[in-house]
């Protein structure tokens, strides 16, 4: 089991990492900008879901399959990559909806927000690289079980990733509904978007090992 010295420790590294600029947070922030604070919140909880299977890919393995062979990290980043231009698609096509805007066109759900968020992050290979480097840095046989050490601390990292990121949907939401008001401001925001989807698609598809 963990001590709670560690357990303490990890979480505060935790915090500070999903702080740092990436990927995830730069999606919590513009989907919730996009479509709400209660909507970001279903992104998060979508990438904390994702979360879950990194931590049993370590657990059990796998991710050492994505660190050994080549062709198996390729096919999720390339994966990875067509989603975020799929996303791209999505939101330059996407009409503005503020007052003056018709309401006929229908807001995405939670649901699929929530889809959205698991899909970003079991399709990086790099999570599971980062948790298979990082995790068992915080793990030792003479406290137990390492597989149930390992889930522990995943859910640390969950923890963090839900507290952290729900903030910034937070705040990035509240803005938003502002925006929202305006259609013109809301079709440069779903530009800006698209362009941030490019961006993490080219990112994800030069990353290597």
């Amino acid at each position: 089991m963990l001590t709670l010295d560690i357990a303490l420790s990890f979480f505060g590294i935790a915090v500070l990492l999903a702080l740092s600029p990436g990927p995830d947070n730069l999606f919590v922030l513009m989907q919730s900008a996009m479509w709400g604070r209660s909507s970001g919140m279903a992104v998060v909880l979508g990438l904390c879901t994702g979360l879950i299977a990194h931590t049993a890919a370590v657990a059990v393995g796998l991710a050492a399959v994505l660190a050994a062979s080549s062709s198996a990290f390729t096919i999720v980043k390339l994966l990875g990559a067509a989603y975020l231009l799929y996303l791209a698609w999505g939101a330059f096509r996407a009409p503005a909806m503020g007052t003056a805007a018709p309401r006929t066109t229908p807001r995405l759900s939670r649901t699929s927000l929530y889809r959205r968020g698991i899909i970003m992050n079991i399709t990086n290979p790099k999570v599971s690289l980062f948790f298979l480097a990082f995790l068992p840095q915080f793990t030792s046989a003479l406290r137990g079980s390492v597989a149930l050490q390992i889930v522990s601390l995943g859910a640390l990292f969950m923890l963090a990733t839900l507290l952290t990121f729900g903030v910034i949907a937070l705040f990035s939401g509240l803005a938003g509904e502002r925006i929202q008001r305006s259609a013109r401001v809301q079709r440069w925001l779903n530009r800006l978007a698209g362009a941030v989807f490019v961006g993490l698609a080219i990112r994800l598809g030069f990353t290597s090992r």
